[in-house]
C-alpha cells in the first residue's frame, strides 16, 4: 500500500536518503533511444547539473548520484539545523532564487521593511516560514528538480504531458552500513548495467566527479522553461559541491568514511559484479568493512541487487526493528536481507 512521504521522510530517524525517479514515456530520459535512433545523452548534464544548483538552494546536500538511461539514483542528507538557522532575508533570497513568489515578497526584497506596513511584514514572515518548511523537505527538492527537467525534455520534445513517474521512490538510510552500502550501489550502477568498465569511466556519476573526471558533454538544443511560477534562474545558480568525506567523525555534515577506503570497497564491489571485464577479486576485505562488522561476500553476492531487497527504509536489523516501532508497522521488507549482510553489525 502507498504511503505518505511524511511516513517515510522523518528526519529525527535520519537525514539520509536514497530516491529514484523513472521516466514514465518509452522514449529515454538520456543514451540513445534504439526505437528512434533519436541521442538523449545531453540530458545527463541536465540532471547532474540541476542538482548540485538545488543543492545550493536547499538544506539538502548531495553525497551521490547516478544519472542512467531512464532513470537516476541520489543520497542526499537533509540539514535541517542549517535552515533553521537561516534569516527570513536569506529564506526569501533562496526561495526567490527558484520561484517568483508574491508580489508582496518581491517588494520586501527590493524595498525592505521600511516600505512596508507592520501587516505586510507579518505576511512577509509568514510566507518565509512556510518557504523554510519547503527548503528542509526532500519532496519539494524532488519535485523542483524533476519539473525542471520535465519542462525542458517536453520542450526539446514539441510535447505535453507527464515525463516522469508519479511519486520519486525514497529510501531511509538508517545507519552508516545502509549509507556505505547505498552509496556504492549508485556509484557502480553503470558498471551493473554493462555500460562502463570503471568507476572512472562511469559519466554522470559522483565517483567520477570526485575523481576528476568529466564525461564529454554532448550538445543539445537549449529549451527554455516557460511555466507560470516556476524556476527562473536555475541555470545562473552555483553548483554546490559533493559532500566531502571525513573519516575523522569532526565534521558531522560529512560523509563518515576515509575516501580512500570508499574508493577499495567500491573497487572491490566492482570487480565482484564484472569480473570478466575488472579481473579477479583481490584477496582481503576492504578495510571499511571490517570496521563496520559487514559481511564481505554477502555484500558482493548481493550487490546488483542490494537496495531492491529492502522497501521505504534501509539497515542493519537493529535500526529496521526500531524503524518498525517508530512507524508503528507490523513489518518492513528487508530484514532478512539485513540479516545477510549487516549480522555482524546487529
Amino acid at each position: 500500500m502507498t504511503q505518505p512521504r511524511s511516513a517515510l521522510v522523518s528526519v529525527s530517524d535520519t537525514p539520509w536518503y536514497h530516491c529514484v525517479s523513472r521516466c514514465v514515456r518509452r522514449a529515454f530520459l538520456c543514451g540513445e533511444d534504439r526505437f528512434t535512433g533519436v541521442n538523449y545523452e545531453h540530458r545527463r548534464g541536465w540532471i547532474a547539473d540541476r542538482l548540485q544548483q538545488l543543492a545550493s538552494v536547499f538544506a539538502v546536500d548531495v553525497a551521490g548520484y547516478a544519472v542512467m538511461n531512464n532513470h537516476f539514483h541520489v543520497v542526499v542528507r537533509i540539514d535541517a539545523e542549517r535552515a533553521e538557522n537561516w534569516t527570513v532575508d536569506e529564506v526569501l533570497a533562496r526561495w526567490t532564487a527558484l520561484y517568483s513568489g508574491p508580489l508582496l515578497v518581491r517588494r520586501y526584497l527590493a524595498e525592505g521593511r521600511q516600505g512596508l506596513d507592520e501587516g505586510e511584514v507579518l505576511a512577509v514572515t509568514q510566507w518565509a516560514e512556510q518557504y523554510r518548511a519547503r527548503l528542509q523537505d526532500l519532496s519539494w527538492f524532488m519535485r523542483t528538480l524533476n519539473e525542471g527537467i520535465a519542462r525542458q525534455a517536453n520542450a526539446e520534445d514539441g510535447v505535453r504531458g507527464r515525463f516522469w513517474e508519479g511519486r520519486f521512490k525514497s529510501q531511509a538510510l538508517l545507519d552508516e552500513q545502509a549509507l556505505i552500502a547505498a552509496l556504492a550501489y549508485v556509484d557502480l550502477n553503470p558498471i551493473r548495467a554493462g555500460i562502463a568498465e570503471t568507476p572512472e569511466e562511469s559519466d554522470y556519476t559522483s565517483i567520477q566527479q570526485r575523481l576528476g573526471r568529466e564525461p564529454e558533454r554532448v550538445d543539445g538544443p537549449v529549451a527554455e522553461a516557460g511555466a507560470e511560477d516556476s524556476e527562473e534562474g536555475t541555470a545562473a545558480l552555483p553548483k554546490a559541491p559533493l559532500m566531502p568525506f571525513d573519516a575523522t567523525g569532526h565534521l558531522d555534515w560529512a560523509i563518515p568514511y576515509a575516501f580512500d577506503d570508499y574508493l577499495e570497497l567500491v573497487d572491490w564491489l566492482g570487480r565482484a559484479v564484472h569480473p570478466a571485464k575488472r579481473g579477479r577479486i583481490p584477496p582481503g576485505k576492504p578495510k571499511i568493512l571490517d570496521r563496520l562488522g559487514m559481511d564481505a561476500e554477502a555484500l558482493a553476492a548481493e550487490s546488483d541487487r542490494l537496495l531492491r531487497a529492502f522497501g521505504s527504509a534501509v539497515g542493519a536489523p537493529a535500526s529496521l526493528t526500531v524503524a518498525r516501532s517508530r512507524r508503528q508497522r507490523a513489518y518492513l521488507r528487508g530484514l532478512r536481507a539485513a540479516e545477510r549482510l549487516f549480522s555482524a553489525a546487529a
